[in-house]
């Protein structure tokens, strides 16, 4: 899934982020200036995690979002399906009308033209109507990965942590001990503030 890859793709960014600054910035240098592993003093409750997965998949704006796209794709479906039996019936009476010997070469040869552009019209807008799908799709993940950002940062006085990190599978985040995970109080928040808006 497209929309998948780039919300693993951001939280696994912001999550390389957040450790490189975490393993340069706090840790203790010995006295040759060097940083020594494992010397990092983190203060309890500074660090929480969300699982990104259930955030997305449970948030109501991903399901709105995701009919919409739905939509779209079916009119894209729909049109592409009604040009292409246009050009279907425009094939078989050109077949027809060759083999009875109704035209021309002449008049055969203008048609034939006719249907290669036809042809080439409907490769060009299936082409189109693919991207414009794909970009809708990237759009949309990052409106939801910006929404939730925003969300955090709004109400990071409520959630009181210096960071928090987005875990889900093949994430940077190998281990984390459940007792950080606020992924269905974020959830909640974000559900509610996104009923609140819609209203």
């Amino acid at each position: 899934m497209k929309k998948l890859d780039v919300i693993l793709f951001a939280a696994l960014f912001l999550s390389v982020a957040v450790l490189y600054f975490l393993h340069f910035s706090s840790g203790k240098e010995s006295k040759n200036g060097v940083f020594e592993p494992g010397t990092i003093e983190i203060p309890e409750q500074s660090i929480a995690y969300v699982n990104i997965d259930t955030i997305i998949f449970k948030f109501d704006m991903f399901f709105d979002r995701r009919e919409e796209l739905f939509a779209k794709q079916k009119k894209a479906e729909a049109e592409l399906n009604s040009r292409g039996s246009q050009y279907e019936r425009g094939a078989k009476d050109y077949q027809e009308k060759v083999n009875k010997g109704l035209v021309t070469r002449a008049t055969a040869a203008e048609m034939e033209k006719s249907l290669l552009q036809q042809q080439q019209d409907l490769i060009n807008l299936r082409d189109k109507l693919q991207t414009d799908l794909l970009e809708e799709e990237q759009v949309m993940n990052r409106q939801i990965l910006e929404y939730i950002t925003t969300f955090l940062e709004e109400n990071k006085n409520e959630y009181n942590y210096q960071y928090i990190l987005g875990k889900s599978f093949g994430s940077v985040v190998l281990y984390s001990n459940d007792a950080l995970d606020i992924t269905q109080k974020v959830l909640r928040g974000l559900n509610n503030k996104y009923k609140a808006e819609k209203k």
